[in-house]
C-alpha cells in the first residue's frame, strides 16, 4: 500500500472509533464518588421528619444509607446527579417499586439535611429531614 493510501485507512478508523469515545466518556465521567458521604460519622443516627413529629433511628455504615430511605430495596440503580464536597443529589430506580431523588447536605461530619421525593409501592412521597448522629449502632 501507498503512504497516502495508508494515511487514509488511520483516518478511517479513528473516524470510525469516535462514535464510540462518546459513549465511553460520559459513562467514565457517572463513576460514583460520592465522598462527602464519607465523610459522615458513621454510627447510629436519628431523621428527623419536618412534616410531622415521627423519627427514624438508623445504623449509617457509609452514608449511602441516607439516600433510599423510603425505599429498602438492593437492587435499585443510581445516577449520581451532584457529587459536591458538602451536598450529593442522586436519583435512583427500583425496577417494579418506584423511584427517588435525594439531596443531601452535609452540615457536620455528625449532622445533614435530607430532601427526597419520588414513588413507592405506586404512591407518592416527599419529604425532609435533618439526620444526626446519636452513638455506635446497637
Amino acid at each position: 500500500m501507498t503512504r497516502i493510501a495508508l494515511k487514509a485507512v488511520r483516518t478511517t478508523l479513528a473516524l470510525a472509533a469516535f462514535p464510540l469515545t462518546l459513549f465511553l466518556v460520559p459513562a467514565a465521567a457517572q463513576a460514583p464518588g460520592l465522598a462527602m458521604l464519607d465523610s459522615l460519622q458513621s454510627g447510629e443516627w436519628e431523621l428527623r421528619f419536618r412534616d410531622s413529629a415521627t423519627s427514624r433511628r438508623i445504623c449509617v455504615r457509609d452514608g449511602r444509607e441516607l439516600i433510599q430511605i423510603r425505599h429498602n430495596d438492593s437492587g435499585c440503580s443510581r445516577y449520581v446527579v451532584e457529587d459536591g464536597s458538602s451536598e450529593v443529589t442522586v436519583q435512583y430506580t427500583c425496577r417494579g417499586n418506584g423511584y427517588g431523588r435525594t439531596n443531601i447536605r452535609r452540615e457536620t461530619a455528625r449532622l445533614v439535611q435530607i430532601e427526597s421525593q419520588g414513588i413507592v409501592d405506586g404512591l407518592p412521597f416527599q419529604f425532609t429531614a435533618e439526620g444526626r448522629r446519636i452513638g455506635p449502632c446497637k
